[in-house]
């Protein structure tokens, strides 16, 4: 039998590396620009067609290569970082292993544009499918410039894998916002398909920030320092008011190096654990400078995970740090009982000679049984205050009139009639009696009729009589299975109803979310949304659905929840888009706890629940009614 174990040939190695470490155009943006940094650039820009899966090309003025390590960039395991293993435990670059460009040329067609700044002439090099096709001398600026066309062009099932324009465009954005974070002495410039998505010049870290996720961020941050034999820790975290209910905006950078860690996140989370529920997430850019001997980052191909030689010690030293800023900047609460200093400039001071004590003053001569008209002119009403707050004369008795004046009235007010009616008991009609059966029962059935007449529990819950008992219902849970319901069948129809805005309000989001939106922009419309685009990552707000048209709300505040909740249900529970969406919409424009319901209101939500087809359980899978028979009643009290 003839020998089987073969060398594979150098193309199909290298198509198989590039499963690895290219999975999607960004991860070619991310190798690119990694390698524009080590080349000691101070300018970089993004130019990207189709994100990415047509063109991407990285510009740099870096310092640029000769003719043969221009030819040699693209072998396997060709490097400049490392000469010999030891060099492996010294790592400060951010790239080393050289299998990025190898990789990126077997499955893409590349033309790479180099010049030194010593040399005249730079160096053309074309290559297709790790097969070089073109090398010849080219006049071009110092540094390096990289197209890569037709991304998986010759691997067309791995290309029929990618996501739509959109998605693939939030994941370039991820790696840009990370690569740029780390690095905010380098000019950063982003264009796709001829429009410019950022412009970074060269500033500090706060700005940084800033530049990429909005000026409203500059509120927001709360400065974070240590510096200690193990770490130097620095960076900035969030508000707690401004957490959100999905990750993100989470960045933990080791030497400069974007790097995932739960363990180091754990850290963060718990020093905001009284401060925060456990389903927000804070903001933060955190930057751990360590030895590289005490760390390893060859861990995985995307250089994404490090192993810490003391990782329990830089634990305990991220947590204090940040727990300490946190209450440096009065975001945590103090302990001195005498002052919360946390309120304190919410006091404005005021002169003593300006303060005026309330002061009360009343006829002895009132008499509110006297009549009308042998009472005109005797007196005025009981009591008058200065600043008492009765400055009023209706109360909420209809039909009777207080003899309360305000302190800047004139003039004999009204004597006080009809007061005998205060003791009279309204003679109310009895509640009436409606059919209303849950689902599967029958008329007779132990759950009807239940009372028309509602009572609202702490403005949370509603309670029924019903024959078996009483029976409770969940007014928010209830409102937002309803709604979810009415937002799926519109987002199938394609017919959600709008109300237009008599002002229409514009809504600046992150580009992250900015994509996001575009690529919902048919479905938000089908919910009863009117919305175009309007400049640079803003949307204009022109109609809301007509099913939220009595509410007061904020439209700017309801677009922006209805995009992070939708993130939020995509991420934790993997639904679908349209399903997703529906459960955000419904979630954020529900009536929450605490409101207060009318009988009508509460009749008529009790009646839409229970035309719904699963009226029992919340859209989070909680129940919704829960019933109390007599008998259980009864138990209670030892009957």
């Amino acid at each position: 039998m003839s020998d089987i174990i073969q060398l594979l040939p150098e193309s199909v190695a290298n198509q198989i590396a590039a499963g690895e470490v290219v999975q999607r155009p960004a991860s070619a943006v991310k190798e690119l620009m990694e390698n524009a940094i080590d080349a000691g650039a101070n300018k970089i820009q993004l130019i990207l067609k189709d994100a990415g899966k047509v063109l991407i090309q990285v510009i740099d003025n870096g310092c640029g290569m000769s003719v043969s390590d221009a030819r040699m960039c693209f072998e396997r395991h060709a490097t400049s970082k490392v000469r010999k293993a030891e060099d492996l435990f010294a790592i400060r670059t951010m790239g080393f292993r050289g299998e990025a460009m190898a990789s990126i040329a077997a499955i893409a067609q590349v033309e790479m544009k180099t010049r030194r700044y010593e040399d005249e002439l730079g160096t053309l090099i074309e290559i297709e499918g790790a097969t070089i096709t073109k090398q010849e001398p080219v006049a071009t600026p110092q540094g390096t410039s990289i197209c890569i066309k037709n991304l998986f062009f010759n691997t067309p099932a791995r290309r029929n894998f990618l996501k739509s324009n959109p998605a693939e465009m939030r994941h370039i954005i991820d790696e840009f916002q990370r690569v740029s974070l780390a690095n905010p002495a380098i000019s950063f410039s982003l264009h796709h398909d001829g429009m410019e998505i950022f412009r970074l010049p060269s500033s500090a870290l706060k700005q940084r920030i800033v530049h990429l996720f909005g000026n409203n961020y500059n509120e927001r941050l709360i400065p974070v320092e240590e510096d200690t034999t193990i770490i130097n820790l620095k960076g900035f975290i969030g508000k707690p008011q401004f957490a959100k209910k999905t990750r993100g905006e989470q960045f933990f950078f080791v030497n400069n190096r974007f790097i995932r860690d739960n363990y180091l996140n754990h850290a963060i989370n718990k020093a905001y654990e009284d401060l925060l529920s456990d389903d927000n997430f804070p903001f933060y850019v955190l930057f751990i400078d360590i030895d590289p001997a005490k760390i390893d980052v060859n861990v995985h191909p995307t250089k994404t995970e490090i192993k810490y030689l003391d990782e329990k010690s830089i634990y305990a030293i991220i947590h204090s740090a940040v727990k300490r800023s946190l209450g440096r900047f009065n975001i945590s609460p103090t302990i001195d009982f005498d002052q919360e200093t946390a309120f304190s400039g919410m006091i404005s001071p005021k002169n003593l000679d300006e303060i005026i004590p309330p002061s009360i003053s009343f006829n002895p001569d009132f008499n509110p049984f006297a009549d009308e008209k042998s009472d005109k002119g005797s007196g005025s009403s009981g009591f008058r205050g200065t600043e008492t707050g009765f400055g009023g004369k209706e109360t909420g008795f209809s039909g009777i009139e207080t003899g309360f004046r305000s302190s800047n009235g004139s003039g004999h007010q009204p004597v006080a009639k009809n007061w005998g009616s205060l003791y009279e008991i309204s003679k109310e009609k009895p509640a009436e009696q409606v059919k209303m059966e849950l689902p599967g029962n029958g008329p007779d059935d132990k759950y009807a009729p239940i009372q028309k007449q509602l009572m609202q529990l702490h403005n949370k819950y509603i309670i029924s009589q019903i024959k078996s008992g009483l029976m409770l219902i969940d007014q928010q849970a209830a409102h937002e299975r309803i709604l979810y319901e009415r937002f799926s069948i519109n987002l199938e129809d394609r017919k959600g109803a709008s109300q237009q805005s008599l002002f229409p309000q514009t809504v600046t989001l992150s580009p992250n979310d900015y994509e996001l939106a575009k690529s919902l922009l048919d479905d938000i419309k089908s919910l009863g949304f009117e919305v175009r685009e309007f400049g640079k990552n803003t949307l204009v707000i022109e109609g809301i659905p007509v099913d939220l048209g009595s509410n007061q709300i904020n439209e700017t505040q309801l677009f922006e929840h209805l995009i992070e909740g939708f993130k939020n249900s995509q991420q934790e529970l993997k639904l679908d888009k349209r399903d997703a969406l529906a459960r955000s919409m419904a979630k954020n424009s529900a009536i929450k706890s605490g409101v207060v319901l009318g009988q009508q209101e509460m009749n008529m939500l009790i009646e839409q629940l229970f035309a719904c087809k699963a009226p029992n359980f919340s859209i989070s899978g909680r129940p919704v009614i829960q019933t109390m028979s007599l008998t259980e009643i009864d138990r209670k009290f030892d009957k």
